[in-house]
């Protein structure tokens, strides 16, 4: 089969042949890809600003969807032949976290072991994951759809979080990527039209458009013209899809008194901003961060389910496909902000 693996120390991507994974555990499944995407992550992993596997080439790709084709002997809730999604990330299942109900903090498993990361993904043919990753996809949720499943559990995580949203309430969303993008659609299947979305490059401005949610989207400099015109131009709630410092830092001043800032984007990890402690006290703002995707992956597979072919629509989305072997024009592509979003098609 065909893998799409890293070097760490030598900081390359290379396409390797290697042979199709046998079973060891009784737990273990098969699964032939169907669509892995590219996530802002391994763009990170890609550039040696996030950590991965170091002792050897890793196949990368935590965003996967596909076909079992073969199971462990104690394998009991997914058979051959079933559509199914994978969640990169489990906890060790025995330390404080993981009995705590929040195994994304877990040293040993979570983002510390996730498949695609420290453990071989689905940037390849066929990938060999634990049953306990393995989740079968509702019947209208296609595999196309599917590969969305662990970005959209990060958002469920992300919503968990923030969530009381009354309708009616000012929201931002700063960052036109794919996550921005996923935000905008589930607001607006539960209802929500008074959103704002903030993004630099026109052509990400133009995917918002194609959604057809009706939701305003400009640049960063025309809210801050009107910020300078209104100083009440304010949001209640301000979700961070960008990850960079300067729309962090300059978004607490937009967000309204009792308001809500949601850190969902990564910003590298040695950047700081700047906030004024007086106006967290003042406005009494809440900040939430969020870390990936802990137990939210049946909730992401409900709300593929319900945002149906109306919102996931990888052309509205600004999602493109590429073959495993033009892994170097999505990645460009991605870095000129041509599209929204790249998806290995298998």
């Amino acid at each position: 089969m065909q893998a799409l693996e890293f070097d760490s120390k030598k900081k390359v991507l290379n396409i390797t042949k290697k042979n199709i994974p046998e079973i060891t555990d009784s737990h273990q499944v098969l699964v032939k890809v169907a669509y892995s995407g590219i996530c802002g992550t391994d763009i990170h992993i890609i550039a040696g600003e996030f950590p991965c596997k170091d002792d050897s080439p890793v196949t990368m790709g935590h965003e996967f969807s596909g076909t079992v084709v073969k199971t462990g002997s104690d394998v009991t809730h997914v058979k051959v032949g079933d559509k199914v999604a994978v969640d990169p990330n489990n906890g060790c299942n025995v330390c404080y976290f993981c009995h705590s109900g929040s195994p994304h903090f877990c040293k040993i498993g979570g983002i510390n072991n996730a498949v695609g990361i420290w453990r071989h993904g689905g940037w390849a043919d066929y990938a060999l994951v634990p049953d306990i990753l393995v989740h079968l996809l509702p019947p209208t949720v296609s595999l196309k759809q599917g590969a969305l499943s662990e970005p959209m559990s990060c958002v469920a995580h992300g919503w968990d979080r923030i969530a009381p949203v009354t309708v009616g309430q000012k929201i931002l969303i700063t960052g036109a990527g794919i996550i921005g993008n996923l935000w905008v659609i589930v607001l607006h299947l539960q209802g929500h039209r008074r959103v704002v979305v903030s993004e630099p490059n026109a052509q990400r401005r133009k995917i918002i458009e194609h959604l057809e949610t009706g939701y305003e989207c400009v640049a960063p400099e025309v809210l801050q013209e009107r910020t300078k015109k209104d100083p009440n131009y304010l949001f209640d709630v301000i979700i961070d899809c960008s990850g960079s410092p300067a729309a962090i830092q300059s978004g607490f001043g937009l967000l309204n008194y009792g308001g809500k800032f949601c850190l969902f984007g990564v910003a590298p990890p040695h950047a700081t901003v700047s906030i004024s402690p007086f106006q967290l006290y003042a406005k009494e703002v809440t900040l939430y961060p969020v870390l990936v995707n802990p137990l939210t992956f049946p909730k992401s597979l409900g709300l593929l389910e319900a945002l149906g072919d109306r919102y996931i629509d990888y052309e509205k989305l600004g999602i493109k496909t590429f073959k495993l072997s033009q892994y170097k024009e999505a990645l460009d592509e991605l870095a000129k902000g041509k599209i929204g979003k790249a998806v290995f098609e298998f």
